[in-house]
């Protein structure tokens, strides 16, 4: 059925605006053949009083610090937010019809490719985590009044990230965030879980201390009231549960299944139009942010590293916090996040020194990540670590993080079979392969406190997503504190004119490597030790050219499963220089471990000096195989 217009003058113009949308939303997925327009239609109107009377942005300068931020979970709808683009004067309608096109920034699923999209959405559940994020620096950091809307779908309230995000921000008094439920009832393949049950979803919500509103979707004074209630609540985040109908407002698609993710065609699309009362092109004023400024940021000061002497012993991890906490002192733009594991990241040195910088994240490692991502979009330098293995919950978030282009220091501890009892669960074995696949993605494994210390420095102003591998055990300090550690070098750490193997090692298995060296040494044979403590992006250059040097024999030794890590990292960078040494061995972790002191498991996965030095002298023999 068509939508019969409201009757007052304000009203008039929210419902000629929705109508708007509704029509774009058509014309441009129609255009390309593809889409989703019937979720679109949905929120419509909900999205044309948010943009007519509540939101506070500045279309001309995006990154202006006050206006507020509006997060698309439901990245689907993109149609929808293009449309409420062009509406508010920013988008030409020719980019709108351009959208799902090869090289068009009106892409399928919105990404930061529009300078008015601050995230890339479209793998559901992540837009309300990532608000939380933002809504932390807004309320916390920056101290400014913009507000965070969240546009959810009912669909992806069955993830499991949104209610982390719906504990974090009620944990954290989150006021300034508004999340909008589109609650359509229809999925992709049927009814969602709740259907219409507005109820139910208001009750969670309130049971995860939310202030809930229950409204019709498509009653345009109903929405502008709960926007007025959210922005007037305090001490709450506040979810609308607003309850729409798929396809609003075109009879033939209104509330029928089979229509999601589809395209009207030419003809269908004609009708539909017409029944909504043809195109439009209306263009919003709307409303400008409060001229405030944020607090004046403390004056940065020169980072002053921890500095350790060489022949003391010290964990990674613990160089890690230290560093961190050296960095947060100088820099008031560095951030903190942990998933309830400080205390042996070592994150709880920055802690303890800046809790106004530090958010703790729980169990909830993937709103641990979310929360460093909507950070990063109010530019914080952000870190966040964890476990190593417990990043693998969070690999989506990590992976959609380099789609939206943002910048993330990511600091996994407790890697390998050398954390010793707690055993595989705890392991992390998979971590190097997982985030060398993150699209241009940098990935550090430091072997000495002064190196870590010096990567942390340098991971401050690493574009992207970075990632620190750090070790349980105290290790020997072996650099200089004035070494200096460039990403994608190297280090040769032993070398002589008559090395006959190249070993390549990191972290612990470094040291097993220097283990090694001296043992074989005393035989008589000499080795080329190589510290490859950036593992993406790979000094091939140095690598190959001690291949060479070492008569084609090249052995990598790591602490992680064979598949994706160190010695796939190797030889990828030497075959992309067209440089494969004739003679490869790799150690690595290749049967499941279980508990047992750090040393016997090293011993057990074949990672250890003994295994070093009998692979050395089979390659010298002439007895290994490639593997």
């Amino acid at each position: 059925m068509s939508i019969t217009a409201p009757a007052t003058p304000q009203t008039k113009q929210w419902h000629e605006l929705a109508q708007q949308l509704r029509v774009d939303s058509i014309r441009c997925s129609t255009a390309a053949g593809s889409g989703h327009p019937s979720s679109s239609m949905s929120a419509a109107d909900l999205m044309a009083v948010l943009l007519a009377e509540h939101l506070r942005y500045d279309f001309d300068e995006p990154d202006y610090p006050n206006n507020d931020r509006l997060i698309f979970s439901k990245g689907h709808a993109s149609p929808l937010v293009y449309s409420l683009f062009k509406a508010a004067g920013a988008l030409s309608d020719a980019e709108l019809m351009a959208f799902r096109k090869v090289g068009s920034r009106t892409q399928g699923h919105p990404t930061p490719a529009l300078p008015w999209v601050d995230v890339a959405t479209g793998s559901l559940g992540q837009g309300l985590p990532i608000g939380v994020g933002v809504a932390l620096a807004g309320k916390y950091l920056d101290k400014l009044p913009y507000r965070v809307w969240v546009l959810l779908g009912d669909s992806e309230m069955a993830e499991g990230s949104q209610w982390e995000a719906l504990d974090h921000a009620s944990h954290y008094q989150l006021d300034n965030l508004t999340g909008i439920l589109d609650m359509n009832r229809l999925g992709q393949r049927g009814e969602t879980v709740l259907g219409w049950n507005s109820a139910a979803y208001a009750a969670r919500a309130r049971a995860f201390g939310w202030n809930a509103i229950e409204i019709d979707g498509h009653d345009l004074e109903a929405i502008h009231g709960a926007y007025r209630a959210a922005e007037q609540h305090r001490g709450q985040p506040t979810l609308i549960v607003a309850k729409t109908i798929k396809g609003r407002g075109v009879s033939s698609i209104e509330n029928q299944g089979g229509w999601h993710g589809r395209a009207l065609s030419q003809d269908e699309a004609a009708r539909a139009i017409e029944e909504l009362g043809g195109e439009r092109h209306i263009v919003v004023r709307v409303s400008g942010p409060e001229q405030l400024q944020p607090a004046a940021p403390e004056a940065r000061k020169e980072v002053e590293l921890p500095r350790y002497e060489v022949g003391t012993e010290l964990a990674t991890r613990k160089a890690y916090g230290e560093a961190l906490k050296a960095l947060g002192d100088a820099r008031p733009d560095v951030v903190a996040v942990d998933g309830e594991v400080s205390n042996s990241t070592f994150a709880e040195d920055f802690a303890r020194a800046h809790p106004d910088r530090f958010f703790e994240q729980y169990i909830a490692e993937q709103q641990m990540v979310a929360a460093a991502v909507g950070l990063s979009v109010r530019q914080k330098v952000v870190f966040a670590s964890t476990f190593a293995a417990f990043f693998t919950r969070a690999y989506d978030f990590i992976r959609m993080a380099a789609i939206s282009r943002a910048n993330l220091r990511l600091c996994g501890s407790h890697a390998g079979v050398s954390i010793g009892e707690d055993g595989p669960s705890q392991m992390a074995l998979e971590d190097l392969a997982m985030m060398r696949a993150v699209w241009s993605s940098t990935v550090l494994y430091p072997s000495d406190p002064n190196q870590t210390a010096k990567l942390v420095a340098v991971m401050a102003d690493l574009p992207g997503i970075s990632f620190l591998r750090t070790t349980r055990e105290r290790t020997p300090v072996i650099y200089s504190p004035d070494e200096e550690f460039p990403v994608g070098g190297c280090k040769v750490v032993r070398s002589s004119p008559n090395d006959q193997v190249t070993v390549v090692g990191a972290g612990i298995t470094l040291h097993e490597a220097l283990k090694a060296y001296d043992q074989l040494k005393e035989e008589g044979i000499n080795i080329r030790v190589i510290d490859l403590y950036s593992v993406k992006p790979v000094d091939g250059a140095t690598l190959a050219k001690a291949a060479n040097e070492t008569g084609g024999r090249l052995l990598t030794v790591e602490d992680h499963w064979a598949e994706g890590g160190i010695g796939a990292a190797v030889l990828e960078a030497l075959a992309e220089g067209g440089s494969v040494p004739a003679h490869v061995v790799r150690l690595a972790v290749r049967a499941m471990p279980g508990s047992g002191k750090p040393q016997e498991l090293l011993d057990a996965a074949g990672i250890n000096a003994k295994a070093i030095v009998q692979a050395v002298k089979q390659l010298v023999a002439g007895q290994a195989g490639s593997q």
